[in-house]
Order: C-alpha cells, then sequence, then structure tokens
C-alpha cells in the first residue's frame, strides 16, 4: 500500500508534515534532514525540488531554492542522495517542485525515478488541472504515485469536487491566496474557508499548509483538517541552527505544541 494512504487509512489526529528544500543550507544534508525529521516523529516530508523561479514561494523558501542551487542541487543529485533513504525512514515521502524541471527530466523518467527511492508522491502547484487529468494522471497512476493537489479560498466549489474525484493521497489546502511564510494567526476568513471545506465532507484527507508556524496556526489546521504543512519556519529554523535538524526540529514541535 502506498505510504500516504496508509498513514492517512489510519485516521490520525494532528498529522505534522515537513517542507524542506534539497540542497540547502548544504547540498550533502539533505538525506540527513529526512532521518532527522523521521526519527523526531515527523508523520510525512515534502521535498522540495529548487527551482530559479517558484511562484508560490515566499521569500524564506526562495532564498533557500537559491542557496540550493547554488550548492548544484538537481534532480539527478536528489535522486542519487535518496536512493538508500529507504533502509532508514519508513514514513510517507513527497517531492514538491514546477514542472519546468520536472518536465526537463521527463515525466516518465521522473517518476520511475520516485518509484525507485521509494517516493510515494508529488506536488506540482504550477501544473494545471486540465493537463494533470489529459496527460499526467495516467502515468502517476501507472506508477502508484500520489498527485496532490492544491486549492485556495478562490478555488470554486466545482473544482475542489473534481480534485476530490480525480485525485489521491490527500489535498492541499493553501491557507491564502498569497504566497509561503509564517503567520502568527489565521484570522476569520480563512477559519470560514476551512470550515466550508469540511463541511463540503471530501472523500479523501485535507491537510492545510501556508502560514503555519506556532500552536495557534497548527491547532486552527487541526481543527478543520487531518493536520498541517510547515515549510518557512522550519526552513528558518534549519538554517538558525546551521543546518542541524535535529535541534530545529524539536524547537519548531515545542512551537506548535507536538510532542
Amino acid at each position: 500500500m502506498n505510504r500516504i494512504d496508509k498513514l492517512f487509512g489510519s485516521n490520525p489526529q494532528r498529522v505534522l508534515s515537513i517542507y524542506f528544500c534539497a540542497g540547502a543550507p548544504t547540498l550533502e544534508g539533505t538525506a540527513g534532514v529526512i532521518k532527522s525529521l523521521a526519527d523526531n516523529g515527523v508523520s510525512m516530508i515534502e521535498i522540495g525540488i529548487p527551482f530559479s523561479d517558484p511562484m508560490a514561494d515566499g521569500p524564506v523558501i526562495q532564498d533557500a531554492a537559491t542557496q540550493a542551487l547554488r550548492n548544484g542541487m538537481t534532480l539527478k543529485t536528489l535522486f542519487s542522495q535518496l536512493r538508500d533513504i529507504r533502509k532508514d525512514v519508513d514514513i510517507p515521502l513527497v517531492l514538491m517542485g514546477y514542472l519546468n524541471p520536472v518536465f526537463r527530466y521527463g515525466f516518465e523518467e521522473f517518476c520511475k525515478s520516485c518509484v525507485e527511492c521509494g517516493i510515494d508522491g508529488m506536488i506540482i502547484p504550477d501544473l494545471p488541472f486540465k493537463d494533470y487529468m489529459e496527460t499526467y494522471k495516467a502515468i502517476a497512476d501507472r506508477y502508484d504515485l500520489r498527485f496532490i493537489m492544491l486549492i485556495t479560498p478562490e478555488t470554486s466549489e466545482e473544482r475542489v469536487r473534481l480534485i476530490d474525484e480525480h485525485t489521491s493521497g490527500f489535498i492541499y489546502m493553501v491557507s491564502s491566496a498569497s504566497t509561503t511564510g509564517a503567520q502568527s494567526d489565521f484570522n476569520a476568513s480563512k477559519q470560514a474557508y476551512f470550515q466550508k471545506i469540511e463541511d463540503m465532507n471530501l472523500r479523501i484527507p485535507r491537510m492545510v499548509g501556508f502560514g503555519i508556524s506556532n500552536r495557534q496556526t497548527f491547532d486552527a489546521a487541526c481543527a478543520h483538517a487531518a493536520g498541517g504543512i510547515i515549510g518557512s519556519r522550519f526552513v528558518t529554523l534549519l538554517s538558525q541552527h546551521g543546518g542541524d535538524a535535529d535541534a530545529a526540529i524539536k524547537e519548531l514541535k515545542e512551537a506548535v505544541g507536538v510532542e
């Protein structure tokens, strides 16, 4: 069974998923960060593929991607680093990146490399849903990879239901239409959006991302979804701790109230 399906099939509460950018702060540190996060009780990891024009990302993740590219990180290098990761890590691993690097690598080759490394799914924010349905879905399904789609407060109910019907794994609920970045709290309109999606009784689980950095925002995400995805805050802490992922995740878990 796909590890994402296995995770959510157990009806988990307060799922903590962590995003970081492969190759930052150091080129060779990617596998070590993954192992540290898994050892410290993280439920799922999103590994960012650095790209020069990450349109959905705020300054923290943009800076990490720039650093990773300067360090020499490429998709080929990343897959090489992940070749043996399943010897040490059992939790779901998702690759998150933009279409350009994946397209240049070749989508089917990308899927093959994912399977060889034990990757469970992918998030490609700039892939149009129409293109996903017409071209990419069948290939991803053939390799048993979960294709996770994003929704925002502006996504129509019709589109949300189409995504729920035709994708798998989980739905990535973007907390706002802005870019990534830590927030101190979610306002009433965002809470209403979370409630609206919850009331739709969708088929597949939901995870909330963008803006989660403390107990208030993580609790709000968990009140309306299976859990929260934290990126910018962890990336900041990882940099502040000089690449020490153990120290970074321990500080983050304390801040969000996860044991």
